[in-house]
């Protein structure tokens, strides 16, 4: 095994994570921004108030975007473990 085949191997296995988490992500962000705006302009500084709904969302996209998540980590694990002769020798 080389250092850039290690490197591209890596690599894939980042871009797998990012993509799995990023709806969960983007929709905490779009989540606490909203939450931060209503803070702001009502001048409620409660903590809990930003937390509980992020929290409810990301579960919620976990469940609408579990199954693509799923096929995303099993399409990579089968990839990974289908070409393991390749990377062993």
């Amino acid at each position: 095994m080389s250092s850039e085949f290690i490197i591209r191997l890596a690599g894939e296995a980042v871009y797998t994570t990012l993509k799995a988490s990023a709806p969960m992500m983007v929709l905490a962000l779009v989540v606490g921004l909203i939450i931060s705006v209503f803070q702001a302009t009502t001048q409620i500084q409660e903590q809990t108030l930003a937390f509980v709904p992020k929290i409810v969302v990301v579960l919620l996209a976990l469940l609408i975007f579990g199954p693509w998540i799923l096929t995303t980590l099993a399409d990579f694990t089968y990839n990974l473990l289908n070409n393991l002769y390749k990377y062993v020798g």
